[in-house]
């Protein structure tokens, strides 16, 4: 079973990323064959420094590598490497809806800030997304709840794409989601109605993989919980439902059994307790990436030999789909480019 997903290198990567995403892609080495992209031409979508772009890159596989990621078990690569994902892109353009892309909510959301320029790139942006795994004919894409809506896009291009060129085979392979049954929804620590977020949280409510632990331990502490004093999760508790899911996800246990732990315990126990588990968890990582950021070498040498592999998988579906579509030389034995 092929498993693909994508991160952003924008930005710092933050608990809710963590444990929602790269913990996952960890996890799902034992399962098939992990595919998992940096995807800077994402980034793009949206102003940005060419340089800093550069250098979040590497902050990125660096993090994904000190999390547990193996590049002897997987496929870790830098999406603008791969040229198949823009060819597969514009492909795919031609059987998804202008409409749809119009409606959809980061779409929506994100042009609403782009007074200047709202790029074709934005719009274009959840077709990227379906190239992304399209290319590698995965079965599987580990992604947060926030995604649900361009995994169902992206399923429906495969369809739909099947339907008109496939003459009865599955030529791209529509894939299945998998969010996690704990934390797919980490939310700020100040503002826990809105979800943790590198660049629209607040800074006292996000905690970031690369915090101090004590920059960590005073956030969790400092965390908004709510009236009373029972630590349970209730609609009118996201203050402390929140740092329960946290804290069931850090553990690896059902948030029943958090509850149950803490049912005596009041909030200010409670919120240390959380502190304490999560600067644990997150300082194996903290003290491995400091190791792997300091050698760029090694990092874009791992990178490009994931381009390579990566290359070669997305070549033999591009193949197919270009025979399909009538495209190029009637040739299925091109090398490669």
């Amino acid at each position: 079973m092929r498993i693909f997903s994508g991160i952003q290198p924008t930005g710092q990567k933050h608990l809710g990323n963590y444990i929602g995403a790269i913990v996952q892609y960890v996890a799902s080495q034992e399962r098939g064959e992990g595919i998992f992209c940096i995807v800077d031409l994402h980034a793009i979508t949206v102003p940005f420094d060419p340089a800093e772009l550069r250098e979040r890159g590497y902050d990125t596989a660096a993090i994904l590598l000190a999390a547990g990621l193996d590049p002897e078990r997987c496929t870790l690569f830098r999406q603008s490497d791969v040229p198949e994902h823009t060819e597969l892109t514009w492909l795919l353009s031609s059987v998804t809806e202008l409409g749809r892309l119009q409606r959809m909510h980061q779409f929506r959301d994100k042009s609403f800030g782009q007074r200047e320029l709202v790029s074709a790139a934005l719009l274009l942006y959840p077709v990227l997304q379906a190239a992304d795994v399209l290319a590698y004919r995965a079965s599987e894409v580990p992604v947060g709840e926030d995604q649900r809506e361009h995994l169902e896009l992206m399923r429906d291009a495969a369809r739909r794409f099947n339907a008109r060129f496939g003459d009865g085979d599955e030529v791209l392979v529509v894939p299945e989601h998998r969010i996690p049954q704990v934390g797919a929804r980490i939310m700020d620590l100040q503002d826990p109605t809105r979800k943790m977020s590198t660049t629209g949280g607040s800074p006292q409510g996000t905690v970031f993989v690369l915090d101090e632990p004590a920059a960590i331990g005073k956030k969790l502490r400092g965390a908004v919980t709510d009236s009373g004093s029972e630590v349970c999760r209730a609609p009118e508790k996201p203050g402390v439902s929140n740092l329960i899911e946290i804290l069931a996800a850090v553990r690896g246990v059902e948030p029943a059994a958090v509850e149950a732990e803490f049912a005596s315990a009041g909030y200010g126990e409670f919120k240390a307790a959380v502190a304490g588990a999560v600067v644990d968890y997150l300082a194996p990582v903290r003290e491995r990436y400091l190791q792997l950021r300091a050698d760029e070498t090694a990092l874009e040498a791992i990178l490009e030999d994931g381009a390579r592999r990566a290359h070669e998988m997305a070549h033999a579906t591009m193949l197919d789909v270009r025979k399909r579509m009538g495209l190029g030389a009637p040739r299925r034995d091109r090398a490669l480019r």
